[in-house]
């Protein structure tokens, strides 16, 4: 087990890698999808059974945690780790994303951003340094600069601003998270789809210096050809050494463009939301198992997958306690979605160290087209 954190690069293919990073909590094979445990735990699964798919890190919401249960309070009771009962690498978002899309009143400066909770409406000032320290806190291995993230379609002036003000805010967030052995503090590249805006941001990011950089102000509506177009170039005006995170991504086509487009880490709400919604994600494709077409089918819903909803659980019992509003539904669902997203990982893994990506993904478009299996 290492003191610090590192990258190495193990194989590419193309402009996919394939590599390790090392924390003193774990190592994290790349690239990797980071589950995303909001409130500290991924909706209706047990840490174990998080670990048990194959998902060597998650993800926790400043944000979230610091309006309930307060981040003090998770320092007090040993950090994020110890209070979620998840020993392995955790990754911390800094917060600026929730405040854009989730709180009321909001006023936006130089300094940060004041805002009113959600929850109780109770008034909290988000800065660099407030992020940087509730981030310390929680005691996350990976840490994420504050920044601001405005949702696109944007005029340019208007995204050329907010990343400036960004890369001002990722030089007091360097300041301010000081010198931590053992943790790694990322910075954002934002600039929207002009690859110009991107260049400045990247320079500037590099120039101050970072563990790892994301790429951030993508899946915020701009459409996954706007988001490739960006990945076409974007990350390999970041360095070559470091990880490169895709913020918020994705749907299993984003997440293979994404990967063969260079970027190492992703995280996203999807494969626990879709399971709580009956959604199941196959090789296939989307099963939506509301479907009356599923109530007498006793096929699983995927014969080649190895998760306990696949295993021991037929399509028709899927859909009944989907429709009984059973929580079963969603504990099944989600372990198999997280499966599969975690399958797909070590398929690229394996792919990209083999040089056989191109043949991977082909096969993988080319049995989503096919559909789900026919009804019975």
């Amino acid at each position: 087990m290492t003191n610090r954190f590192s990258f190495s690069l193990k194989a590419t293919d193309g402009r996919a890698r394939t590599g390790t990073i090392s924390t003193p909590r774990g190592e994290v094979r790349t690239p990797a999808f980071m589950p995303v445990g909001t409130a500290a735990t991924v909706k209706a699964m047990l840490p174990e059974s998080v670990r048990d798919t194959g998902a060597d890190i998650l993800l926790g919401n400043t944000y979230h945690l610091m309006l309930r249960p307060t981040a003090e309070r998770i320092a007090r009771l040993g950090g994020l780790h110890d209070f979620m009962n998840w020993q392995r690498p955790i990754l911390t978002d800094s917060g600026g994303f929730q405040v854009m899309s989730l709180a009321d009143l909001r006023k936006l400066d130089e300094r940060g951003v004041t805002f009113k909770s959600h929850i109780d409406g109770s008034r909290h000032e988000l800065t660099p340094e407030r992020s940087m320290e509730i981030q310390r806190l929680l005691g996350s291995d990976i840490v994420m600069c504050f920044d601001e993230c405005p949702s696109l379609p944007a005029d340019e002036s208007r995204v050329a601003d907010s990343m400036r003000l960004s890369m001002r805010w990722a030089e007091r967030s360097r300041a301010a998270f000081g010198d931590r052995p053992g943790h790694a503090l990322f910075g954002i590249q934002q600039g929207g789809v002009t690859p110009e805006l991107r260049e400045e941001s990247a320079k500037a990011l590099t120039d101050i210096g970072f563990d790892g950089y994301a790429v951030g102000g993508l899946a915020v509506g701009e459409g996954q050809e706007a988001m490739f177009g960006v990945l076409d170039y974007a990350p390999e005006m970041l360095p070559h050494d470091k990880p490169r995170y895709l913020m918020g991504v994705g749907k299993p086509d984003d997440i293979v463009g994404a990967v063969a487009r260079g970027i190492d880490m992703m995280d996203c709400v999807l494969p626990s939301r879709s399971g709580r919604t009956g959604q199941a994600w196959t090789r296939r494709g989307q099963v939506n198992i509301k479907n009356a077409r599923h109530q007498d089918d006793p096929r699983p819903l995927d014969e080649s997958c190895g998760c306990p909803a696949c295993r021991s659980y037929s399509r028709a019992y899927l859909h009944h306690v989907f429709r009984a509003g059973e929580m079963i539904s969603g504990m099944l669902l989600t372990w198999h979605n997280l499966h599969y997203y975690q399958d797909l990982m070590q398929g690229l893994r394996d792919a990209i160290a083999a040089g056989r990506l191109e043949a991977f993904t082909d096969e993988f478009h080319a049995l989503r087209a096919e559909g789900d299996i026919e009804r019975l």
